[in-house]
């Protein structure tokens, strides 16, 4: 597969598992804790990790079908621990408020129409996410068409990803909104800190660590069951 090689970080498990773990600080947070906006900030590493881990998938699973199946399954399993634990007192008027996994299945779909020239279906994917409710709306589309376009171009791949992200440093910020970081008296959208994962995606790395395919899917309804339960004792 040379003409679909990435020249950029492999180790996937290691990715996984700091997307993971920045997801539940940002879970924790969002949750329990809505004053702490470093919680927030941490856990924008999480998108652009999964993101870009999915472009690794697309050019390297050898069943892209599977891998789809996967992801579409365990967002179904996911959605009501999802709103019982963001929305406990609002459960059905919250249900279509769609999880991340229902985007990042959305956006895998829409790279493959894109990758095997199924205009069609790309274009129906990402109307999908651009006209329904779902988290992050069209950016994981464009996150992995940076990444599937540039995985031979790591500078480019940097380029690219810091024009995405940069026009949130002039953005007006609400000083209401939960998102917003107050820095030496400047208002900051703590979405700017996935700026911060794009290290992790451009040096290569080999960590010795290997964990089971299916637990970094089942970690998503598990720790949202977790903070359902807390949501439902406190």
């Amino acid at each position: 597969m040379l003409e679909t090689k990435l020249n950029t970080n492999l180790d996937t498990n290691l990715l996984k598992l700091i997307a993971i773990t920045s997801m539940l600080v940002d879970h924790v947070g969002g949750a329990l804790y809505p004053d702490a906006v470093w919680m927030r900030c941490v856990g924008r590493l999480a998108f652009p990790i999964f993101c870009y881990c999915m472009t690794v998938g697309l050019l390297y699973t050898h069943d892209i079908r599977r891998y789809l199946l996967r992801l579409g399954l365990f967002a179904l399993i996911s959605q009501p621990f999802y709103v019982l634990a963001f929305h406990p007192h609002d459960f059905w008027a919250q249900f279509t408020n769609w999880n991340i996994f229902f985007t990042l299945f959305l956006s895998l779909l829409a790279m493959y129409g894109f990758q095997s020239h199924r205009w069609w279906l790309f274009a129906l994917a990402l109307f999908a996410l651009c006209w329904w409710n779902f988290d992050y709306s069209g950016n994981g589309v464009i996150l992995m068409l940076i990444f599937y376009l540039c995985r031979r171009s790591p500078k480019w791949m940097g380029i690219l990803y810091t024009l995405f992200y940069l026009p949130i440093l002039f953005s007006t910020v609400d000083p209401l909104d939960p998102m917003a970081l107050s820095v030496g008296g400047f208002l900051l959208n703590a979405q700017i800190f996935a700026l911060l994962a794009l290290p992790l995606l451009l040096i290569p790395m080999q960590v010795p660590i290997k964990l089971p395919k299916w637990f970094f899917y089942a970690f998503y309804p598990a720790h949202l069951a977790a903070i359902a339960a807390l949501q439902f004792l406190i």
